[in-house]
Protein backbone atom coordinates (compact mmCIF):
# COMPACT_ATOMS: atom_id res chain seq x y z
CA UNK A 1 0.00 0.00 0.00
CA UNK A 2 1.17 3.55 -0.70
CA UNK A 3 3.00 5.07 2.24
CA UNK A 4 1.50 8.49 1.61
CA UNK A 5 -1.93 7.31 0.43
CA UNK A 6 -2.66 5.18 3.47
CA UNK A 7 -2.22 8.10 5.89
CA UNK A 8 -5.54 9.76 6.77
CA UNK A 9 -5.93 13.53 6.49
CA UNK A 10 -7.08 14.98 9.80
CA UNK A 11 -9.87 17.53 9.71
CA UNK A 12 -9.85 20.23 12.37
CA UNK A 13 -13.11 21.63 13.77
CA UNK A 14 -14.52 24.34 11.53
CA UNK A 15 -13.44 22.62 8.30
CA UNK A 16 -15.97 20.88 6.07
CA UNK A 17 -14.93 18.29 3.49
CA UNK A 18 -17.41 16.95 0.94
CA UNK A 19 -16.56 14.22 -1.56
CA UNK A 20 -18.69 12.95 -4.43
CA UNK A 21 -18.01 11.20 -7.76
CA UNK A 22 -14.45 12.41 -8.37
CA UNK A 23 -14.99 15.88 -6.90
CA UNK A 24 -13.77 17.17 -3.53
CA UNK A 25 -14.81 20.42 -1.89
CA UNK A 26 -13.08 21.80 1.22
CA UNK A 27 -14.48 24.79 3.13
CA UNK A 28 -12.62 26.55 5.93
CA UNK A 29 -12.00 29.96 7.48
CA UNK A 30 -10.03 31.29 4.46
CA UNK A 31 -12.45 30.13 1.75
CA UNK A 32 -13.57 27.19 -0.37
CA UNK A 33 -11.62 25.05 -2.82
CA UNK A 34 -13.27 22.60 -5.20
CA UNK A 35 -11.26 20.24 -7.37
CA UNK A 36 -11.97 17.32 -9.67
CA UNK A 37 -9.86 14.28 -8.84
CA UNK A 38 -9.60 10.77 -10.22
CA UNK A 39 -12.81 8.78 -9.62
CA UNK A 40 -10.72 5.59 -9.30
CA UNK A 41 -9.71 6.53 -5.73
CA UNK A 42 -12.49 6.23 -3.15
CA UNK A 43 -12.60 9.11 -0.68
CA UNK A 44 -14.33 8.40 2.65
CA UNK A 45 -15.04 11.36 4.91
CA UNK A 46 -15.42 10.23 8.51
CA UNK A 47 -15.33 11.80 11.94
CA UNK A 48 -12.32 14.10 11.98
CA UNK A 49 -10.45 12.45 9.11
CA UNK A 50 -10.50 11.62 5.41
CA UNK A 51 -9.41 8.12 4.31
CA UNK A 52 -8.40 7.13 0.76
CA UNK A 53 -8.79 3.65 -0.78
CA UNK A 54 -7.63 2.36 -4.16
CA UNK A 55 -9.34 -0.38 -6.20
CA UNK A 56 -6.26 -2.48 -6.97
CA UNK A 57 -2.49 -2.69 -6.98
CA UNK A 58 -1.77 -1.52 -10.50
CA UNK A 59 1.01 1.00 -11.00
CA UNK A 60 -1.48 3.73 -11.94
CA UNK A 61 -3.65 3.08 -8.89
CA UNK A 62 -0.64 3.25 -6.58
CA UNK A 63 0.46 6.55 -8.10
CA UNK A 64 -3.02 8.07 -7.91
CA UNK A 65 -3.47 6.92 -4.31
CA UNK A 66 -0.63 9.09 -2.96
CA UNK A 67 -1.31 11.96 -5.34
CA UNK A 68 -5.00 12.30 -4.44
CA UNK A 69 -4.16 12.16 -0.73
CA UNK A 70 -1.48 14.86 -1.10
CA UNK A 71 -3.80 17.13 -3.10
CA UNK A 72 -6.59 16.86 -0.51
CA UNK A 73 -4.11 17.47 2.34
CA UNK A 74 -2.90 20.63 0.55
CA UNK A 75 -6.51 21.77 0.09
CA UNK A 76 -7.18 21.36 3.82
CA UNK A 77 -3.96 23.19 4.72
CA UNK A 78 -4.80 25.96 2.25
CA UNK A 79 -8.21 26.78 3.73
CA UNK A 80 -6.69 26.83 7.24
CA UNK A 81 -3.29 28.56 6.81
CA UNK A 82 -2.98 29.51 3.14
CA UNK A 83 0.17 29.41 1.02
CA UNK A 84 2.68 32.05 0.01
CA UNK A 85 5.74 32.41 -2.21
CA UNK A 86 8.15 35.32 -2.07
CA UNK A 87 10.00 36.74 -5.07
CA UNK A 88 12.74 39.35 -5.11
CA UNK A 89 13.83 41.60 -7.96
CA UNK A 90 17.55 42.31 -8.47
CA UNK A 91 18.86 44.97 -10.83
CA UNK A 92 19.39 48.70 -11.04
CA UNK A 93 16.08 50.37 -11.79
CA UNK A 94 14.15 47.09 -11.61
CA UNK A 95 10.92 47.40 -9.61
CA UNK A 96 7.33 46.23 -9.31
CA UNK A 97 4.12 48.19 -8.90
CA UNK A 98 0.63 46.98 -8.02
CA UNK A 99 -2.32 48.78 -9.60
CA UNK A 100 -5.66 47.18 -8.77
CA UNK A 101 -5.49 43.53 -9.87
CA UNK A 102 -2.44 43.94 -12.12
CA UNK A 103 1.26 43.74 -11.36
CA UNK A 104 3.54 45.97 -13.46
CA UNK A 105 7.16 44.82 -13.56
CA UNK A 106 9.89 47.13 -14.83
CA UNK A 107 12.72 44.67 -15.45
CA UNK A 108 14.83 46.11 -18.24
CA UNK A 109 12.41 45.52 -21.10
CA UNK A 110 11.31 48.19 -23.56
CA UNK A 111 7.73 47.97 -22.29
CA UNK A 112 6.68 47.22 -18.72
CA UNK A 113 5.57 43.64 -18.14
CA UNK A 114 1.91 43.61 -17.06
CA UNK A 115 0.41 40.58 -15.31
CA UNK A 116 -3.30 40.28 -14.52
CA UNK A 117 -3.85 38.40 -11.23
CA UNK A 118 -6.28 35.47 -11.27
CA UNK A 119 -9.13 35.19 -8.75
CA UNK A 120 -8.07 33.92 -5.34
CA UNK A 121 -4.53 35.33 -5.51
CA UNK A 122 -3.25 38.37 -3.62
CA UNK A 123 0.11 40.06 -4.17
CA UNK A 124 1.80 42.50 -1.83
CA UNK A 125 4.92 44.47 -2.69
CA UNK A 126 7.52 45.64 -0.15
CA UNK A 127 10.25 48.17 -0.98
CA UNK A 128 9.31 47.94 -4.71
CA UNK A 129 11.45 44.78 -5.05
CA UNK A 130 9.94 42.03 -2.86
CA UNK A 131 6.71 40.43 -4.05
CA UNK A 132 4.65 38.11 -1.84
CA UNK A 133 2.13 35.90 -3.65
CA UNK A 134 -0.61 34.56 -1.32
CA UNK A 135 -3.61 32.31 -1.80
CA UNK A 136 -5.39 29.18 -0.61
CA UNK A 137 -4.64 27.05 -3.70
CA UNK A 138 -1.05 25.77 -3.56
CA UNK A 139 -0.91 24.97 -7.27
CA UNK A 140 -2.21 28.40 -8.31
CA UNK A 141 0.18 30.26 -5.96
CA UNK A 142 3.14 28.37 -7.43
CA UNK A 143 1.93 28.95 -11.00
CA UNK A 144 1.51 32.72 -10.51
CA UNK A 145 4.97 32.98 -8.89
CA UNK A 146 6.51 31.03 -11.78
CA UNK A 147 4.79 33.25 -14.37
CA UNK A 148 6.02 36.42 -12.64
CA UNK A 149 9.55 34.99 -12.51
CA UNK A 150 9.32 34.09 -16.20
CA UNK A 151 9.24 37.78 -17.23
CA UNK A 152 12.97 38.05 -16.45
CA UNK A 153 14.61 34.96 -14.88
CA UNK A 154 17.93 35.64 -13.14
CA UNK A 155 20.81 35.74 -15.58
CA UNK A 156 24.15 34.13 -14.71
CA UNK A 157 26.57 37.03 -15.33
CA UNK A 158 25.23 39.89 -13.22
CA UNK A 159 22.44 38.05 -11.37
CA UNK A 160 19.80 40.55 -12.49
CA UNK A 161 16.19 39.42 -12.73
CA UNK A 162 13.29 38.02 -10.73
CA UNK A 163 14.10 35.13 -8.38
CA UNK A 164 12.58 33.32 -5.44
CA UNK A 165 13.73 34.51 -2.01
CA UNK A 166 16.62 32.28 -1.01
CA UNK A 167 17.24 31.01 -4.55
CA UNK A 168 20.93 30.67 -5.32
CA UNK A 169 21.97 31.82 -8.80
CA UNK A 170 25.18 30.26 -10.08
CA UNK A 171 27.32 33.07 -11.42
CA UNK A 172 29.64 32.75 -14.41
CA UNK A 173 32.91 34.58 -14.82
CA UNK A 174 32.84 37.35 -17.37
CA UNK A 175 35.29 37.90 -20.17
CA UNK A 176 38.95 38.21 -19.22
CA UNK A 177 41.70 40.05 -21.01
CA UNK A 178 44.33 37.56 -22.07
Amino acid sequence: MSRIGRLPVTIEPGIEVRASEGEVSVTGPKGTITRRLSPRITINVGEGQVVFERPGNSKQDKALHGTVRAVVANMVEGVVKGFEKKLEIHGVGYRARLTGRTVDLSVGKVRPCVYELPEGIEVTIDKNTILTVKGIDKELVGQVAAELRHFHPPEPYLGKGVRYVGEHVRRKAGKTVG
